[in-house]
């Protein structure tokens, strides 16, 4: 393969506090220093590659273009499970093949998946993200061989999967709720129904009263659930994995 020409390597996963980024960073420092190397998310709902899988897109939405999004959710890691690389209308996507990647696949106009044969000589068996992921990809940002096997996108783990997840994949420091749910372009004033209650639509938190739940489309594009000023998760007693929804019109 030749050099990709990839501008900057952005780390998502689900390691959260402790030594496990430093790791990787340093690894990617040593490997390949000319290619910035920066944080994109690092508390990903643990052990969850099937809620990731709707939120990476999202988050890579806005970004710019020749990054490589280096993503390890990885229960199973040490295990069968393959190792990934995508490359998907300017940017490429490297982790396990558990899931993790099939939305981008399936958003992508030309989406180009192939599985990593290349290991190195020597990793752990509990840390591929420092040991085998992050040497290859700074063996792909040098058009080095990685051993690849092309597949069709219906291959991969997780091609199956709905389109869209009506469940919490994420809960940010301010208590809001970010869904697998887009807005239809159809209806943009719908109501959410989380458990018993109806939440109406607002364009942003100004538009509602404090301590008020709403529903709005949120940066990334995802729909999103919010209290003005105050808590959604606590408020509404929802957590990661919940289950939510349907959307549904306004009754005139």
């Amino acid at each position: 393969m030749k050099r990709p020409g990839i501008e900057r390597i952005l780390l998502a996963t689900d390691f959260g506090e402790g030594p496990y980024m430093g790791q990787m960073r340093a690894r990617l420092g040593a490997l390949r220093p000319e290619t910035p190397t920066l944080d994109l998310i690092q508390d990903l709902p643990p052990f969850r590659p099937d809620l990731a899988a709707y939120l990476l897109p999202a988050l890579a939405r806005d970004m710019p273009r020749r990054s490589l999004y280096l993503c390890v959710v990885d229960p199973g890691v040490g295990g069968e499970r393959a190792g990934l690389l995508v490359q998907a209308d300017g940017d490429w996507f490297m982790g396990p093949d558990n899931g993790l990647f099939a939305l981008a696949v399936r958003r992508a106009l030309e989406p180009i998946p192939w599985r990593i044969g290349w290991r190195p000589p020597r990793m752990s068996a509990s840390f591929h993200g420092r040991d085998w992921f992050a040497p290859a990809a700074a063996r792909l940002c040098r058009g080095e061989d990685l051993e690849l096997s092309a597949l069709n996108p219906g291959d991969i783990l997780g091609s199956d999967w709905p389109d869209e997840l009506p469940a919490i994949l994420y809960v940010d420091c301010f208590g809001n709720l970010i869904t697998g749910l887009t807005v239809p372009a159809a209806d943009h004033q719908g109501s959410l129904c989380v458990g018993t209650q109806r939440l109406p639509r607002a364009r942003t938190f100004c538009e509602v009263a404090p301590g008020q739940a709403f529903w709005y489309e949120n940066a990334f594009g995802l729909i999103e659930i919010a209290v003005n000023q105050g808590r959604a998760d606590r408020a509404l007693g929802l957590s990661v994995g919940d289950s939510i929804g349907p959307l549904s019109p306004d009754r005139g």
